[in-house]
């Protein structure tokens, strides 16, 4: 698969999520204190991202 969610830990001990596409990131997201607070974060990117507008600002 060429794009993956990611659970990391940082260096200040948070969870933070990470999505890769051909092993580059092209996002992440703010630390999480919870594990499951980061996997509720993949949760809601998938649930609402496929319906979410593009807003051009250029």
């Amino acid at each position: 698969m060429a794009h993956k969610f990611e659970i990391h830990k940082d260096k200040a001990g948070e969870f933070r999520v990470r999505f890769k596409y051909n092993n580059e990131t092209i996002f992440s997201t703010e630390g999480y204190a919870s594990k499951a607070s980061a996997q509720n974060a993949i949760d809601s990117i998938k649930k609402n991202g496929p319906d979410a507008p593009t807003e051009d600002n250029s």
